[in-house]
């Protein structure tokens, strides 16, 4: 195949990390983004080069631009976490060399080389082959949040309560959950927003929905928790939300934050809860998720496709973008509710 020498990818305009945190809504792509060509990337020897099919926008992502995820942002390199598409060039070592010519969802790692550009730069060993079953819209889709729906959930089940928190709970990460919940009978009860969000996800299995805009919402959070005593507290939003429902939590409490949509200081109301009631609060981070339990990886990973193929899991879409009108439109499809955008290059 022969390959072009540029191509075309949305560039990263700031450096390294922001000083000031800003909130996690992508507001007009301009201050961090910007439309350019770039030279098309050589593999290493370990490494892929994938003509990019699909590319997912995840919060991560936002966060990412923004300067405020734990990865340094590089100038002038093209920005995006994953996606999909076929290899068409490889380094030299042999696991590389195989992939050529197939279909995989792809993380960019600390490549450096982001999604969001004709072509991308992955190391193999974060390359996914994928099945025939599986679509582009889930395979693009398919390492951020099925891994980390899955590894989260194993967090849940050690714990052994039935019954479990998620803020978010219109994301399409914590309704890949609910689904996993509904299937062992565990009984999620999950913050959204808006009322109309609320009747989708009880119908997908959610134990509770509540709206944290209520003006009852306190109240009917404790009585629900007092119902139900959950133990885990998978959280996307830290903020007063997450301060609230901790402080209404039992004894043994896990709140373990994942995000932080909420840029507003996270305060914990009562400290004397984490000397006499033993609640405790963690990280959690796919990247070292995925180093740390290197033998769950391949299970989750083969659970997750069979899940997309045989209809038990999908991706909702709200727009598929392609690369000439990412700077006009992303920002708006990104502030709809319920469904994920993808850029297409």
């Amino acid at each position: 195949m022969t390959m072009p020498s540029e191509m075309k990818a949305l560039l990263l305009i700031g450096d390294g990390y922001a000083r000031t945190p800003t909130a996690s809504v992508l507001e007009a792509m301009e201050p961090y983004l910007r439309p350019g060509r770039i030279a098309v990337p050589t593999p290493g020897p370990t490494q892929v080069l994938i003509k990019v099919g699909l590319a997912s926008i995840n919060p991560s992502d936002v966060m990412f631009v923004k300067g405020q995820y734990g990865q340094p942002r590089v100038k002038g390199q093209p920005a995006g976490f994953e996606g999909v598409g076929t290899v068409v060039a490889s380094g030299d070592e042999a696991y590389p060399k195989s992939l050529i010519g197939k279909r995989v969802a792809f993380a960019t790692g600390v490549s450096n080389w982001g999604s969001w550009a004709e072509y991308a730069l992955a190391e193999a060993a974060a390359c996914i082959p994928l099945l025939d079953t599986v679509r582009d819209e889930d395979g693009a889709a398919m390492i951020v949040n099925p891994l980390t729906a899955l590894a989260m959930f194993d967090i849940v089940r050690e714990e052994g309560e039935k019954a479990f928190i998620m803020t978010a709970g219109a994301s399409q990460l914590s309704k890949l959950i609910i689904g996993l919940a509904r299937e062992v009978g565990f009984r999620p009860i999950v913050t959204v927003r808006r009322n109309d969000q609320i009747a989708s996800l009880k119908e997908l299995g959610a134990a509770h929905v509540l709206n944290e805009k209520a003006s009852d919402f306190k109240a009917v959070l404790r009585e629900v928790i007092k119902a139900e005593q959950p133990r885990i507290f998978l959280d996307a939003v830290t903020g007063p939300l997450a301060s609230t429902i901790f402080d209404a939590m039992p004894r043994r409490a896990r709140w373990v934050i994942y995000g932080r949509l909420d840029p507003e200081p996270t305060i914990i109301l009562e400290p004397g809860q984490m000397i006499f009631q033993h609640k405790h609060i963690e990280g959690f981070w796919l990247s070292e998720w995925m180093r740390q339990f290197r033998d769950r990886r391949g299970p989750a990973i083969l659970e997750a496709q069979q899940r997309f193929s045989d209809g038990r899991w999908s991706t909702d879409v709200t727009a598929i973008v392609p690369i000439a009108e990412a700077m006009a439109r992303i920002p708006a499809e990104l502030a709809k509710p319920n469904g994920k955008v993808f850029l297409r290059p």
